[in-house]
């Protein structure tokens, strides 16, 4: 179950974060803006945000494996229209439709973590399902942007549609719902938004906690070619391995919690650890001398492994508490979140660092992981 749910999660990463690695092409061939060629990019992000909590209710309504096969098979289907289709509009339409089907994945991959493992297990179980996302976008990394260079636009998106169909087949001959509560009980079953606002502040840490995690994504490469003189290339390993270590990062703080039997005390010492890194990535990168360049080197893969971690737990604190018929729209409004503070932390940041520079931006990052720490619910929690 978990290496099935792990890989449909993947699928989906692929699918909505792999068409950013197109841009250059679209940009370069298509006579496109770097704007117009970053709204192809986009699409399939913008048709996920837009269904995550509609498959949340699915997902409550008529289970994981419903959701997963009727997900991925729109996310094959719109695949082959964009990989059939020469239109750019035609294309971004069929990425968009895909993003909205892929999200199905999101809460349903999710809860068969939760509903198959139990809690002294469940938060290293969680964070290994949540490398799914690096190992989704490391896979589009490695293969698309090399196929539409050399072949075309098209046999990149072959790349998705061939994982998708592949995470279908899993899914299809090896996923089975968890146990849950008779559907009978669903009526009964409370609103948990109402009872208090412990999932609201989970919400609310993990949108605080995505603007260091976007920040470093967004630009730690940027700064070490701009303003390090680094090569692309060598610039791109390095970023790559802190994507590995983040990746670690996630199991680790997963493992942690079972250890420890909590997820919200591990999130708010991931939350002081993030703004502490932040700081000192920002005092260091504003800093010169080839030994203060080092550090702030160093500085940004700690930052990068740490501003991950809580992505799992928080993930896990949600479907516990919502519970078996509510976990699902739960789940989605959890993403949802932080889905919309990812798209805004590039715009944002990426003026701050234009008037005030790179170490303004990663200290002012800082702010928001001390913020996040004062808001995790760690009294309102639940004994495991």
């Amino acid at each position: 179950m978990l290496a099935v749910s792990t890989a449909a999660q993947a699928s989906s990463a692929t699918m909505v974060h792999g068409p950013a690695f197109l841009i250059p092409v679209l940009h370069d061939r298509g006579a496109m803006s770097l704007g117009e060629a970053g709204l192809v990019a986009a699409a399939p992000m913008a048709g996920l945000m837009c269904t995550l909590v509609l498959w949340g209710l699915v997902v409550d309504r008529r289970g994981e494996r419903f959701a997963l096969l009727t997900g991925i098979s729109g996310v094959v289907a719109a695949g082959t229209v964009a990989v059939l289709v020469d239109g750019t509009t035609q294309i971004a339409a069929a990425l968009f439709v895909a993003g909205a089907f892929s999200s199905a994945t999101n809460a349903a991959s999710g809860r068969i973590v939760v509903g198959w493992f139990p809690p002294e297990r469940r938060g290293l179980a969680m964070g290994i399902r949540q490398c799914a996302q690096p190992l989704g976008v490391g896979l589009g990394a490695l293969t698309m942007a090399v196929l539409a260079e050399h072949v075309s636009i098209s046999a990149a998106l072959v790349v998705p549609l061939a994982v998708a169909a592949i995470a279908l087949v899993l899914v299809t001959l090896l996923v089975i719902d968890p146990p849950r509560p008779p559907a009978a009980e669903r009526a009964g079953a409370p609103n948990p938004y109402r009872a208090d606002r412990y999932l609201a502040r989970i919400h609310g840490t993990s949108m605080l906690l995505v603007v260091p995690q976007f920040v470093v994504w967004t630009f730690g490469l940027t700064w070490l070619v701009d303003e390090l003189g680094w090569a692309a290339g060598f610039a791109g390993i390095v970023v790559a391995g802190t994507q590995l270590l983040g990746a670690f990062g996630r199991i680790g703080a997963g493992h942690l919690s079972d250890l420890v039997g909590s997820r919200t005390r591990p999130t708010q010492w991931i939350a002081w650890a993030a703004a502490g890194t932040m700081l000192a990535l920002g005092i260091a990168a504003s800093g010169s001398g080839s030994w203060v360049v080092g550090i702030a080197v160093i500085l940004l893969a700690v930052a990068s492994t740490i501003t991950v971690a809580d992505n799992g737990l928080a993930y896990a604190a949600v479907a516990e508490r919502a519970g078996a018929f509510w976990s699902g729209r739960a789940l989605g409004i959890q993403n949802t979140g932080q889905y919309l503070v990812a798209s805004a932390v590039p715009p944002v940041a990426g003026i701050v660092i234009t008037v005030w520079g790179y170490g303004a931006a990663f200290g002012a990052a800082a702010v928001f992981g001390l913020v996040a720490a004062a808001v995790v619910p760690v009294a309102q929690e639940r004994p495991l």
